[in-house]
């Protein structure tokens, strides 16, 4: 076995999570009161809706090491804000546009709507999403972000 394929094997994702306060958050809640199994590679962060998530804060996850980052938010037309997942939604095709500008596999990026109601979909999203994250290896473009957070490498 090389050794690349060996770290693969060992790799765990870190993967940075938001999760809207009102669905999402809410269907995480369900899962665990559930006892529903899921991966836990996930660091979960509640924000009031998913259009709070500026594309800056999925950059700062990544410079920062996560090897993916998920958007969770209510289904559209049914957001607490009434339009904030059809930013979320603009949004995510920017960053998904960005993410390959950055030479970052835009598959390292999802969105997903998940409701209240919803605590099975939840893990499974969560689980499905570490699951190709894992098969992408560890992100190894952290350096480059870190170099176009300051304007290039001024080292």
């Amino acid at each position: 076995m090389s050794e690349v394929s060996a770290t693969k094997a060992d790799f765990e994702p870190k993967i940075i999570a938001f999760f809207c306060k009102w669905c999402t958050s809410a269907g995480a809640d369900l899962a665990g009161t559930s006892r529903i199994n899921y991966a836990p590679n996930v660091v979960g962060i509640r924000v009031m809706c998913s259009s709070r998530v500026d594309p800056e804060h999925v950059l700062e996850a990544f410079r920062e090491g996560a090897d993916g980052v998920l958007i969770g938010g209510c289904h559209p037309g049914d957001c607490h804000y009434q339009t904030g997942n059809f930013k979320t939604m603009r949004r995510a095709a920017f960053l998904s546009n960005l993410l390959d500008a950055l030479s970052i596999d835009s598959k390292r990026f999802r969105v997903e709507w998940i409701s209240a109601s919803e605590g099975r979909r939840f893990a499974q999203t969560i689980t499905s999403f570490t699951e190709e994250i894992r098969s992408l290896g560890p992100l190894s473009r952290k350096r480059l972000l870190k170099e176009s957070a300051r304007g290039g490498n001024h080292e």
